[in-house]
């Protein structure tokens, strides 16, 4: 049965310590999705750390965003690590709908027994184009998106492949960008689908000591930004052909 837009309850895990940021992302994931704020809850792992793996049981889906400062490499410094790789691994089983956003993407590649790798320098940050792999062309959300697309990306952490089992849908020349788990509603995206140019601006302002070296690489960082329409639509397409 289809389900009214307005009546969708999105739960997202949020990663973020921050409250100027915990509220634009909330707002910025409404907004890409075409949702009111009121439809999405919020979990946030630095106020509930621990939380069961069926907390997201109940809502239509459950969205997964970035980490300010998070590693999943490093679950002995964040204890909620463990207990989001058992909510993503009940909610692939469950077929509950999953879209993964930067954190969440590295959380699932954990989660199903993948590799992630740290990158101290070089890393993708700003805008970059997404590379369509053969299987996107019959997937539900991508199949009518352009090759080389451009996305907001900012991150230290990559891999290079999806998990075991999982379907590689996109690729930048420094790592997996997107994959689905095949068969069940799931999909998880390196880069950022929720964040427009405006608020990758914003963002990379107010962390510019953690990513860039100095005021002159954040103004490069900055100057090169672009618009990235074809990746914030993700989002609304996951609702409208996924969910409702």
């Amino acid at each position: 049965m289809a389900r009214e837009r307005s009546n969708l309850r999105i739960l997202l895990l949020q990663i973020r310590d921050q409250q100027r940021v915990r509220e634009e992302e909330h707002l910025s994931f409404a907004s890409q999705a075409g949702l009111d704020p009121s439809q999405i809850e919020i979990l946030n792992v630095f106020d509930t750390p621990r939380f069961p793996a069926d907390a997201a049981d109940g809502y239509d889906a459950l969205f997964v965003g970035g980490a300010s400062e998070a590693s999943v490499l490093e679950p002995e410094s964040y204890p909620f690590v463990p207990y989001g790789c058992d909510l993503l691994r009940h909610a692939r089983d469950t077929g509950q709908p999953v879209f993964a956003s930067c954190f969440g993407f590295q959380l699932a590649v954990v989660a199903f027994g993948g590799e992630i790798v740290r990158d101290a320098r070089d890393f993708e940050m700003g805008t970059v184009a997404i590379r369509l792999a053969e299987a996107s062309r019959c997937d539900p959300i991508l199949h009518d998106s352009p090759d080389g697309f451009l996305a907001v990306s900012v991150h230290k952490e990559r891999t290079t492949k999806p998990p075991d089992g999982c379907t590689l849908l996109a690729y930048s020349a420094a790592c997996c960008h997107i994959f689905r788990v095949p068969g069940k509603p799931f999909w998880a995206f390196q880069f950022h689908p929720e964040v427009d140019r405006a608020t990758l601006i914003e963002r990379l302002t107010v962390f510019k000591d953690q990513y860039t070296d100095g005021d002159d690489h954040l103004q490069e960082v900055l100057d090169g930004a672009r618009e990235t329409p074809e990746s914030n639509h993700l989002i609304t397409k996951f609702v409208d052909r996924v969910l409702t």
